[in-house]
């Protein structure tokens, strides 16, 4: 497993249980005892959290533009914390690319959220990426994630019209109270 995947890994778990137990109940020094990182892997994770917490409304509420028919406050703790450090990496490390984000948060979606996780976390962070002016740099080197990439090359064949990437569940798929 690369150092990067680990740490994000890492990071994951350490937002996971200051979701659940606030500032108080994150203890880094005793995490870190438990959970071996190579310096490298430690230094990504922190850097990761330490971002995400600084810039959690700012997050929160361009996740909320995307997502929707769900709050942030609703989703699984996983997938809103998945979100968060994608997004959080997509905003301020320039130094990864957009695809290497995008792949890293859908492999942690389909690791640690439910079954739908990975199609939802794609949906909502391709959708900051290919709506969000402060992110034009990462798009212009950012193809189109895998799922997108495969379905503009059928309807580019087939001559149809590309349509956008929706984060709304079809109407056959919504409860009334949603409609």
């Amino acid at each position: 497993m690369g150092s990067r995947h680990q740490a994000r890994e890492r990071a994951l778990q350490i937002l996971f249980q200051h979701d659940i137990h606030g500032k108080s109940g994150v203890h880094l020094d005793e995490f870190w005892r438990e959970c071996a990182a190579s310096d490298e892997s430690r230094a990504f994770a922190e850097q990761l959290v330490q971002g995400v917490l600084a810039h959690k409304k700012e997050l929160d509420a361009t996740i909320g533009k995307y997502a929707t028919n769900w709050t942030v406050s609703r989703m699984p703790i996983v997938d809103r914390n998945i979100l968060r450090a994608g997004l959080y990496e997509l905003l301020w490390l320039d130094e990864v690319p957009a695809k290497v984000t995008m792949d890293e948060s859908i492999e942690l979606a389909k690791s640690f959220g439910d079954e739908d996780a990975s199609r939802f976390v794609n949906a909502v962070l391709d959708k900051a990426l290919t709506t969000e002016s402060r992110l034009a740099a990462k798009r212009a080197g950012a193809p189109l994630s895998m799922p997108n990439r495969r379905h503009a090359e059928r309807r580019r064949k087939s001559g149809r019209r590309p349509r956008s990437t929706s984060t709304e569940l079809p109407k056959s798929k919504r409860s009334p109270s949603m409609m």
